[in-house]
């Protein structure tokens, strides 16, 4: 499958020269590993604050890909869909994934051996076992009321 992110022409290892902020927005696109895990229907305690990923995905994730199947007007479907961006990423941090190289990059960590970027290929985030696809099932098919059942642990 090819890699619909265009990873081609930046600067060698620009994550590590480049504060997220003075990326430009196409090298901020290629940070994305593709996993699909903020598509991800979350839970938060209200008590402890503590969220929890379920295997609940947005109605626009196509779980073979894991991309967004309408991205550039998905909040024509999904208003509330959150467009992450240097200046929103710290109060995003608490739900963002362990694995979500934006969040690697803000806390001062580096890219995994399987981020895109560092492998060459959008297929190594599949086969490291860290993307959600084939694992997901739709929000159109779980009731509100049962996403519970289907929380996953982090990171995975």
């Amino acid at each position: 499958m090819s890699d619909p992110i265009d990873r081609t022409g930046f600067a060698p290892k620009f994550w590590e020269t480049k504060s997220l902020d003075q990326m430009s927005e196409a090298e901020w696109e290629a940070l994305c590993d593709g996993c699909g895990k903020c598509c991800l229907n979350k839970l938060e305690d209200e008590d402890s604050g503590e969220v929890a990923l379920t295997r609940v995905a947005c109605r626009l994730l196509d779980d073979a890909t894991c991309r967004c199947a309408q991205y550039e007007i998905r909040h024509q479907f999904v208003p509330d869909c959150i467009v992450l961006k240097p200046s929103n990423i710290e109060s995003h941090l608490y739900w963002m994934p362990q694995t979500c190289a934006y969040r690697l990059l803000h806390e001062g960590r580096g890219l995994a051996d399987w981020h895109p970027l560092i492998s060459g290929t959008a297929e190594t985030v599949h086969a490291a076992g860290v993307s959600m696809r084939g694992r997901t099932v739709s929000e159109f098919e779980v009731a509100d009321e049962d996403w519970e059942d289907h929380i996953i642990e982090e990171p995975t």
